[in-house]
């Protein structure tokens, strides 16, 4: 296989909206509900934890599949680097993706951490632990995520260094992660952030 194939495809595999497709299945337009967004946590917030732990579950294997099972089928050699190229493509869906006209994506969390769990899974695991500590003492899943986005690369850092591709790729997706809270890090100054089991009433527009 061309790498370029394995690019597109990684792309398309990225942009299918699986919270979308789970909200129109229930008449819903998640775009015009909860925050807007469709993401796995718009999708538990609007249509329940079952439903929105499956959106969570496909955002996430949209990002680990393409980096674990296109690489071996290349033709030429770095397929490590490819992965990566592939993981990102895949994030790079997620949040453009062309079945929606590249509008009204989500903000990439669950499929990062998709793809750096098939790129190194120990460092991901830590930036999980982060993530779900966070997320106990605060109930406010953008501070998991910002926590999370930061603690991936540091534990990538001491897991295989500076140079590592991986660790310069984390170091910008989280960076890029934490840009897409931006309208999320100004409510939590503003303390208007959503938390986990508070009102079930409509939460701000992002």
């Amino acid at each position: 296989m061309h790498p370029l194939l394995g690019l597109v495809v990684s792309y398309l595999a990225g942009s299918i909206p699986f919270a979308y497709l789970a909200g129109r299945a229930r008449g819903v337009d998640l775009r015009k509900h909860g925050s807007g967004n469709l993401g796995a946590t718009n999708a538990v917030r609007v249509l329940g934890p079952r439903i929105g732990g499956l959106v969570y579950l496909g955002d996430t294997l949209k990002g680990t599949l393409p980096v674990l099972l296109l690489p071996p089928l290349l033709d030429g050699s770095r397929p490590e680097l490819w992965a990566i190229a592939f993981g990102v493509a895949a994030i790079f869906g997620h949040v453009r993706p062309i079945f929606l006209m590249g509008q009204g994506g989500g903000k990439g969390v669950a499929t990062a951490g998709g793809v750096f769990f098939g790129l190194a899974w120990l460092p991901t695991l830590v930036a999980l632990a982060g993530f779900a500590i966070s997320l106990a003492v605060t109930r406010i899943v953008s501070v998991g995520s910002i926590v999370a986005a930061i603690t991936l690369p540091v534990a990538l850092y001491f897991w295989a260094g500076a140079r590592d591709p991986r660790f310069i790729i984390a170091s910008a997706i989280g960076a890029f992660v934490i840009w897409m809270h931006r309208s999320n890090i100004a409510r939590l100054k503003g303390g208007t952030e959503p938390k986990i089991g508070a009102s079930k009433r409509e939460a701000p527009a992002p």
